[in-house]
């Protein structure tokens, strides 16, 4: 497992929390997510055999939310 953090704007409630969470969850191999708010961070523990970094960020893009 490797861990990333990104930057991602465009976040400003609960909602958008949620919806990257379910975005970056949906993809294989992907176990853990946490969004900060505050800071605009979105860290990822993910399987990189499994989900390539490039494809979490088109899962949060996706999701209408862009990476820094």
């Amino acid at each position: 497992m490797e861990y990333v953090q990104l930057n991602v704007s465009g976040m400003s409630c609960g909602g958008c929390a949620n919806s990257i969470t379910k975005a970056l969850q949906a993809l294989a191999g992907v176990a853990q997510v946490d969004v900060e708010l505050a800071t605009g961070k979105v860290g990822v523990r993910f399987d990189p055999a499994q989900t390539p970094i490039d494809a979490l960020q088109a899962a949060i893009e996706a999701a209408g939310f862009d990476v820094v």
